[in-house]
């Protein structure tokens, strides 16, 4: 479907928010994206706005996905493995990766349903996630579309909508890096997306230690040095 965009200001430019609105109309069914950008933020508001302009009544559905290829990305190394592709979390499954292979394949899970949970795309250093509130009920799936392209998202029913009515959902698009305390205070389980690979088990208490030097000293860089002091007096004795 073919989308318009509104005229309007496209950069801060000194303010806080910007606004994108696309518009689209077909089959007696208009639908309207806003999209609101905030300074210093990687979390979009978008609004999805339904408005029936026919002459019956509709029982709409939204789509939120996350669409992307198995290419292998600029700049990868052999000397560390973390993993791409998309993933899904509910209370009741927890955090599950799934692999492009296994989809390729037919081993991917089959739509849940739920009333809580994200969505994301995961690549090495950065994610991007669609976020809804809970209790809101919700399919979730990770799928083939074509050849080499996958896609992960949440279908959403929503209310009937009359002839001249409209309805409007608020949902949140996260596209940034990994930072994990960021990815903690947007939903629970999202910082699950940060992957340390095999070792994990050394990895995440590190980065632990790491982040509270940060806390107390103020600078990445000498938070690392003095990280390193810790570690050499820590194991003093083996040396």
């Amino acid at each position: 479907t073919l989308f318009s965009a509104r005229p309007g200001a496209r950069s801060l430019d000194g303010g806080n928010t910007v606004q994108l609105v696309l518009d689209a109309e077909q089959d007696g069914v208009k639908l309207t994206k806003t999209y609101t950008f905030k300074r210093g933020d990687y979390a979009i508001d978008v609004k999805h706005t339904v408005s029936n302009t026919g002459a019956s009544a509709i029982t709409p559905s939204l789509y939120l996905q996350l669409v992307r290829d198995n290419g292998t990305l600029e700049g990868d190394s052999k000397f560390y493995s973390t993993f791409n592709g998309p993933a899904l979390y509910t209370d009741a499954e927890k955090f599950h990766k799934v692999s492009f292979d296994d989809i390729a394949k037919g081993k991917n899970p089959p739509p849940a349903l739920a009333d809580n949970g994200w969505i994301a795309m995961v690549q090495h250093y950065f994610a991007s996630a669609w976020l809804i509130d809970d209790l809101q009920q919700r399919d979730l799936f990770a799928r083939k579309v074509d050849n080499n392209l996958y896609s992960v998202g949440m279908v959403m029913a929503l209310p009937r909508i009359a002839p001249g009515e409209k309805i409007s959902h608020t949902s949140r698009l996260f596209v940034g890096p990994q930072e994990e305390k960021s990815l903690e205070a947007l939903y629970p389980g999202l910082e699950l997306v940060k992957d340390y690979g095999w070792l994990t088990i050394l990895s995440k208490p590190l980065f632990w230690l790491l982040y509270e030097l940060f806390r107390v000293i103020g600078n990445w860089g000498w938070s690392i040095v003095a990280l390193v002091v810790v570690l050499k007096i820590a194991f003093y004795w083996l040396n």
